[in-house]
């Protein structure tokens, strides 16, 4: 399945969840916040939260600066 992560296409396999998504990209840890197909997701969801073909994710990172 495909899915849509800041803009860019990736492909999965079927039955992932958000939390496996950002173990396979080895960004846990560092993502503070996550929006599929426009609404936020909460943390404590991530682990259940089941990604669809076609979804629309967006991955944030709050990065201090001034």
């Amino acid at each position: 399945m495909n899915i849509v992560i800041n803009g860019e296409t990736r492909e999965f396999d079927n039955e992932i969840t958000l939390d496996k998504v950002l173990k396979e990209l080895s960004l846990e840890g560092k993502v503070m916040a996550a929006a599929v197909n426009m609404e936020i997701v909460k943390q404590n969801d991530w682990k259940s939260y089941r990604l669809k073909d076609s979804d629309k994710l967006e991955l944030l990172d709050f990065v201090g600066g001034g």
